[in-house]
């Protein structure tokens, strides 16, 4: 094509690549398999990017009704952990031709507006964490091809659910600090109604109920740094003292560390801390922070391969995202010197 000429077209990308225009149409669409033999889908593809060509999209969205757009409906932005989410969604959706939109729910204001006055006209699909499923209803969210994260997959609203192996999680948690000798335990919970809140809760009481002379005590704080060292203060002055807090997150550990300090408690000699996340915040703390790893970026990405699963009436992937425990300074035996 000559330089300074208008835009390429699918014809010019055919004509360089000696196919029909169908072909190109194929191959540019994620068709071609089956149809086309894998090295014409090739030199289709080379000859796209040497001529520059870009489809269309908006005039094959009007033609097919759709907007390949998904919005992700998450809570208030207040860690990097949804971030990473959004990264691993928008990977794959842009894989796919897709774009995603996110809509962080608004906390203690009711239910989140319509983020487009119209979504179900606007979007093609909502990923939606539990945490923040109240907003769906406000803009029909609930009524579009939806795939619900960290929800309960009994009673989950979505076509889809992916949720992290929270519950393994906490078990290692458990396992990791009865096995250094802690029986007198703490469970700073996030005071948030969600289901994945409920699980944390539910399996760290049974893995500790299983062995004999654990006692296990519960305080909720919201999840701020503020509020965790409020509620974590008030729960440590209590006699006989815990030897190990296991928080709902990272935030909340945080939040524990400066209650403890305040106490004059030395962590981990007089008091062993654990998170959940992994967030940078985890390494930036002193003593570094023993804490879960959640891949937030693989789980964005399962979710959005699940919604194009449902978008193309598939059987999503099946399975919990398998989770780490990562060991670092914030744990030891009760009592142990600080090494």
């Amino acid at each position: 094509m000559a330089r300074g000429s208008t835009r390429p077209t699918s014809r010019d990308v055919a004509q360089a690549a000696g196919v029909s225009q169908a072909a190109v149409s194929l191959v540019l669409g994620e068709k071609w398999r089956g149809r086309v033999s894998e090295a014409t889908a090739e030199r289709v593809r080379a000859a796209a990017q040497e001529l520059g060509y870009r489809p269309n999209l908006a005039a094959r969205n009007l033609r097919l009704g759709r907007t390949r757009t998904v919005l992700l409906v998450v809570p208030a932005l207040t860690t990097e952990f949804f971030a990473g989410v959004y990264t691993g969604a928008a990977r794959v959706a842009a894989a796919h031709g897709f774009g995603v939109v996110l809509y962080p729910s608004p906390e203690g204001i009711g239910p989140a507006r319509d983020p487009f006055g119209s979504a179900a006209a606007a979007l093609d699909g909502v990923i939606a964490s539990s945490m923040a499923a109240d907003a769906l209803s406000a803009f029909r969210g609930d009524q579009l091809p939806l795939v619900m994260l960290d929800s309960d997959p009994a009673g989950s609203l979505g076509a889809a659910t992916v949720n992290l192996d929270i519950a393994d999680g906490v078990r290692q948690v458990a396992d990791h600090l009865l096995a250094l000798g802690h029986r007198r335990f703490l469970h700073l919970a996030a005071d948030i109604a969600s289901w994945t809140f409920e699980v944390r809760a539910r399996e760290l009481a049974a893995r500790l109920a299983a062995v004999p002379g654990t006692e296990l005590r519960t305080t909720r704080a919201p999840i701020s740094i503020e509020g965790a060292l409020t509620a974590a203060a008030a729960a440590l002055a209590t006699d006989p003292r815990p030897t190990a807090l296991v928080c709902d997150d990272d935030k909340l550990a945080a939040g524990a560390y400066k209650a403890a300090r305040r106490l004059g408690l030395r962590v981990p000699d007089d008091l062993s801390i654990t998170g959940l996340d992994d967030l940078a915040l985890a390494r930036a703390i002193d003593p570094e922070l023993t804490t879960v790893r959640l891949d937030a970026e693989l789980f964005g990405e399962r979710g959005m391969e699940a919604l194009l699963a449902v978008l193309e009436g598939r059987t999503p992937p099946q399975g919990d995202i398998p989770v780490t425990l990562v060991v670092r300074g914030s744990t030891a035996p009760p009592g142990a010197p600080a090494t």
